[in-house]
């Protein structure tokens, strides 16, 4: 698919480790660097408008001045998986719909940041016409990925099966940010681990309220193709 704008996409190790948290530090860290980064998600479930929504919350703390329909094309109220909410709402995904999204916003920006919805898994549409997945979205627009998962106990188990679930589907990854990082024995077992483990380098550490990446934007922007 033709696009102008470079893309990443921003998954996760599952839901509530911090990703839409991690996803506006990333776009906020390039517009401040003088980058014209921008956001999209493909469906959003559990909030009862966009503003209200994690996708609300990217173009503000970013500072972006994004549309609403820009933003997200599919909102559903119930807080389920997509593909459950968009079956109760009777509003399914559209790939389509999806596709002209993502290239109005490719040509609005250079680089275009698309956000997952939970884990690498999550279904986004599944029923007797069309089955839809994260990984249909990452593969239809060429994206590399960036994982987020939390520092704490577990995640190592959590990031190697992410890992090895994506390097299965041949989907690039170029690395991992850990959120809710407050250092410690454990936690740096666990980056030494993760790295070990998969091969990929922890990108950034998060700690809880951090306001910027600890990461160079042009580290960053290499990110992105």
């Amino acid at each position: 698919m033709k696009r102008k704008a470079k893309g990443l996409f921003i998954t996760a190790t599952g839901t509530d480790v911090g990703k839409t948290y991690v996803t506006g530090l990333i776009i906020k860290k390039l517009r401040e660097a003088g980058l014209n980064c921008g956001y999209y998600k493909a469906a959003i479930s559990g909030a009862d408008s966009v503003g209200e929504s994690d996708a609300g919350y990217v173009n503000r703390i970013a500072n972006i001045g994004q549309t609403d329909k820009m933003l997200v094309p599919y909102l559903y109220k119930e807080a389920v998986s997509p593909h459950l909410a968009a079956r109760i709402e009777k509003n399914p995904v559209e790939l389509s719909v999806v596709k002209e999204g993502f290239s109005k916003n490719a040509q609005q920006f250079d680089y275009l940041t698309m956000e997952g919805s939970g884990g690498i898994i999550c279904p986004i549409r599944y029923d007797a016409r069309q089955k839809l997945f994260l990984e249909d979205f990452i593969k239809e627009f060429s994206l590399p990925s960036v994982i987020v998962a939390d520092a704490g106990l577990g995640t190592i188990n959590a990031v190697v099966l992410t890992v090895e679930y994506m390097k299965n589907r041949s989907l690039p990854i170029k690395g991992i940010i850990l959120n809710n990082y407050t250092g410690g024995i454990m936690q740096e077992d666990n980056i030494r681990m993760i790295e070990a483990m998969t091969g990929i380098k922890i990108a950034a550490l998060v700690k809880d309220g951090d306001k910027d990446l600890d990461i160079e934007a042009e580290a960053l922007a290499a990110f992105y193709e």
